[in-house]
């Protein structure tokens, strides 16, 4: 079995052993293939979900084939199967690469486990028959973390009862699923806010399963809180961490942990002995704040309360209202004490005392008739918050009044209710608003109709108002502008913020939700019930820096109401960028002789954080001795003017490093190139000086090139391509020589027929601008069949050194140009006189020096014919020495 993890292979050893085989095929191919008689097996490993073309392993290698052979090799899958779909093979080299279809891990071994592998198995055919061999390949998908955990339900309920020990643990039985294995499957819970008095903790059972577990960190109190809403947290471990949530909502459950106890534990009301049956008294009211059946009342006289007591004031067991049951004999008794008990679910019943004064009417009292316009159940009376002002509510008539006496009707009680004679009607009178009300402000009146007439009878008729919520109020956020901060790179689904939103209307019509606006992008996420805001992804900075948008809370009333928040969130920079030049490298032209200090180019650099992340800072790494930058404009300068003669290219390293913490950097080159001055006469390198001569046969034929002048010119360019010219002449034939102006060539034009010393002054001049550039040299041709009297032609050099330069060269005048111009030679009279001396001393060596060589020249005439020496043989000599001219001109 061979095991491959990546496309190492070796093939050092295939050389030998597949050489042999192919020496051995003609004479025993059985042999040869001997080893192929074995199935042989190659196991790889991969990836889920890499892309098309990704390569897998190649077969031929990792069997160490020679693929020399003939007839070549050739692979082949025989059958196709659930695995071929997800590989190619190339037939040829035996090289297996993933297919179009990504491997999905776990829909390709949905019921695998870790333990156990996933595995995509292959047959290969090694053909043709000769080679034949059957190769299994066996390719095992690793898992990646390509699925977030996912909880079963959107929403998870918890009960926890109120009187809950602290520590108590409750599991949160709907566990996340994630179908990635090991590290990338789920490997905590958490809570996205704990509300100070939950904690969440994760126990793992025998088959590596994660359970997470609520426990009680604080006592409950269901009359302060009865339902707390967040969202469970499933985190795997990724790098990085995928997320999944879920709404997770815990009911406290109600325990009897409530007693009633009543409003008013001491009532007084008064009534007419004359009052009829069933007349409203009182109503007593008792609250326990417990819930559902441990939260109801019933109310019952104490048995202090005497049976005939009883019968003359009914008590309702379930509203507490006492009516009248029967007629009082206001005569024998004016007081009655009723003592009443609220009874709850396993409590001490609560206790309240009605004081009942019986007033005496010596005749009967007026009767008051009261019809309700509004819904009217026991004496109370409904109203909706909506109803306008002078709204009716219900009609009074009285009756029973005395001959000769008068009657007033009047209203007791606070709100904004009034009652009024019913327009030109006597003794019939209308109770109605005089505001709209507010169930928000107040939820119910007690109002007190009076009829009293003129004998002092008096009559009262009680009254409850109750008034109707409605969907009369918007939500209204605790701040209508929210601004928020958070640091780019955040991990994904952050908490930004809870926002929260009060509706003071009742049940469902005060229950608030959470809507983020239409323009909100799609980052963005609201918990519909807790108002907490999440962004989904990693923020950059750079792509946007502020995210402005709306945020809706709506209420469950008919028709809904909704108020908004404006929310603004800001990316705070970090360090994530590193400086970037504008171009990849910069290069510069400057003139050679550059001043110093002056400006080479602007390097232009850019940094996409903000504030000191964005800084920049430009450093020269090499040539700091001969260059400077300007930070601030990134102007690249020189500190000495430059020479291109010395050095025509430099290459500076220029490094920008900005301001955040750690520090981010990057490099870049520059070139600055040294384009050429003219500020380098021609130098003449041949002839070498102004005394050298060469020797001309008088024979020489016109159009033989003579010599040349060679010169060089340190410049480039035009300020480098030179021109020769003869300027000035002298001597015998002078006319017949010639110049060639572009190499320098001297050649011969005509014939020679005298003899001597002819001198050629050459101007070299370059073509620079705006002024060219010259040197001068004097080329010496002495015309003779043999140079027998050296002296002789240097006396003629020395005595024609004084021949004049018609044009300024180049160097005159330099030793006086500058910012200082001084003297070279402070005791000029002296230096003239001592010139002077020296010139008369020179003319008289020269004269002597004339008259001796006269003196030897008259002797050689004389002799000529004696010692006469033949042209021909002087002819060899002279052409060696012409070519020794020669070689050294073209040096």
């Amino acid at each position: 079995m061979i095991m491959l993890n990546s496309r190492h292979h070796s093939s050092s050893r295939r050389g030998g052993t597949w050489g042999l085989c192919i020496i051995l095929l003609y004479i025993s191919p059985p042999f040869c293939f001997a080893s192929f008689s074995q199935a042989k097996e190659l196991i790889y490993k991969i990836k889920e979900g890499l892309p098309r073309g990704t390569f897998i392993g190649s077969i031929g290698v990792d069997l160490d084939l020679d693929f020399t052979v003939k007839p070549p090799f050739l692979f082949s899958l025989p059958q196709t199967s659930i695995s071929d779909q997800y590989v190619n093979l190339n037939n040829t080299t035996g090289e297996l690469y993933t297919s179009a279809t990504d491997i999905d891990r776990e829909t390709l071994c949905p019921d695998n486990a870790e333990r156990y592998g996933c595995l995509l198995s292959l047959d290969v055919f090694l053909l043709p028959q000769q080679y034949f061999q059957l190769i299994k390949v066996k390719i095992f998908i690793e898992d990646v973390n390509d699925n977030r955990p996912k909880f079963p339900v959107d929403e998870i309920t918890l009960s926890v009862p109120e009187n809950t020990p602290i520590n108590s643990r409750y599991a949160v039985e709907h566990s996340a699923v994630d179908p990635d294995l090991g590290p990338n499957g789920v490997q905590t819970y958490w809570l996205v806010n704990d509300f100070g008095v939950f904690t969440l903790d994760v126990e793992e059972n025998e088959g590596g399963e994660l359970t997470p577990f609520l426990i009680v960190t604080d006592a409950l109190d269901r009359e302060r809180q009865d339902e707390y809403i967040t969202d469970i947290i499933a985190e795997d471990g990724g790098s990085p961490p995928l997320l999944g949530a879920a709404t997770f909502r815990i009911i406290i459950t109600d325990v009897n942990d409530n007693c009633p106890q009543f409003s008013e534990t001491h009532i007084n009301v008064s009534v007419r002995g004359n009052s009829s049956k069933g007349s409203y008294l009182t109503r007593l009211h008792a609250f326990d704040p417990d819930q559902g059946a441990n939260a109801q009342i019933s109310y019952a006289y104490s048995e202090r309360v005497t049976k005939e007591t009883r019968s003359w004031f009914h008590l309702n067991r379930t509203t507490g209202v006492i009516t009248l049951a029967g007629k009082i004999d206001s005569a024998s008794t004016t007081f009655y004490k009723l003592t009443v008990l609220a009874f709850g679910p396993g409590c001490i019943p609560a206790l309240a005392t009605v004081s009942v004064h019986v007033i005496k009417v010596v005749s009967g009292p007026p009767a008051v008739i009261a019809r309700y316009i509004a819904p009217e159940k026991d004496g109370v009376v409904t109203i909706k918050e909506s109803e306008p002002a002078f709204t009716p509510i219900a009609f009074f008539t009285v009756r029973n009044i005395a001959t000769n006496q008068r009657v007033d009707c009047l209203l007791e009680g606070t709100g904004p209710f009034r009652l009024v004679p019913y327009q030109q009607l006597k003794y019939e009178y209308l109770l109605e608003t005089t505001a709209p009300l507010d169930y928000e402000v107040i939820e119910e009146y007690d109002l007190i109709v009076v009829a009293e007439n003129t004998g002092g009878l008096v009559m009262k008729t009680f009254l409850k108002v109750q008034v109707l919520d409605e969907n009369d109020n918007a939500p209204v956020f605790q701040q209508s502008s929210v601004e928020l901060l958070i640091e780019e790179n955040n991990p994904p689904n952050s908490f930004l913020t809870q926002l929260k939103a009060a509706d003071p209307d009742s049940g469902s019509r005060g229950e608030v939700i959470y809507l983020l606006g239409g323009d909100t992008p799609g980052i963005f996420a609201i918990d519909r019930v807790t108002g907490v805001l999440n962004v989904t992804t990693s923020l950059d900075r750079e792509e946007k820096e502020t995210y402005r948008f709306l945020v809706r809370a709506v209420d469950q009333g008919t028709p809904r109401r909704e108020s908004i928040a404006t929310v603004v969130v800001t990316v705070k920079d970090q360090n994530d960028n590193s400086p970037r030049f504008i171009d990849k490298d910069f290069t510069f032209f400057v003139p050679e002789n550059f001043p110093g200090y002056g400006e080479i180019g602007v390097i232009s650099v850019t940094d996409a954080d903000a504030g000191e992340n964005g800084w920049v800072a430009l450093s020269i790494l090499n040539g700091s001795d001969i260059f400077m930058i300007d930070t601030g404009r990134g102007a690249l300068r020189t500190k000495t003017p430059l020479d291109r003669e010395q050095q025509g290219t430099y290459h500076l390293w220029i490094e920008a490093s900005d301001g955040g913490e750690p520090r981010l950097s990057c490099v870049t080159m520059v070139t600055v190139l040294l384009l050429d001055v003219n500020d380098n006469p021609p130098i003449v390198l041949f002839p070498q000086s102004n005394q050298s001569y060469m020797l001309v046969l008088p024979n020489t034929l016109p159009g033989t090139s003579i010599t040349e002048v060679y010169a060089v010119d340190k410049d480039t360019g035009m300020n480098a391509v030179i021109a020769y010219s003869i300027i000035k002449r002298k001597g015998g034939e002078t006319e017949s020589f010639d110049i060639d102006s572009n190499t320098g060539n001297i050649t011969l034009k005509r014939g020679l027929n005298n003899r001597g010393l002819c001198s050629l002054l050459v101007k070299v001049s370059d073509h620079g601008q705006p002024e060219p550039l010259f040197s001068t040299v004097m080329v010496n041709f002495f015309v003779n069949e043999t140079v027998s009297n050296e002296s002789y032609i240097q006396s003629l050099l020395t005595r024609d050194a004084d021949i004049q330069i018609e044009e300024k060269p180049w160097f005159i005048g330099q030793m006086t140009e500058g910012p200082e111009r001084y003297e070279l030679f402070p005791c000029q009279p002296v230096v003239i006189v001592l010139s002077l001396t020296c010139l008369g001393l020179f003319i008289m060596v020269v004269t002597l020096m004339s008259y001796i060589s006269c003196q030897k020249l008259k002797k050689r005439k004389k002799k000529q014919i004696e010692v006469e020496v033949p042209l021909k043989q002087n002819n060899d000599s002279m052409q060696v020495v012409n070519r020794k001219i020669r070689q050294i001109s073209n040096l």
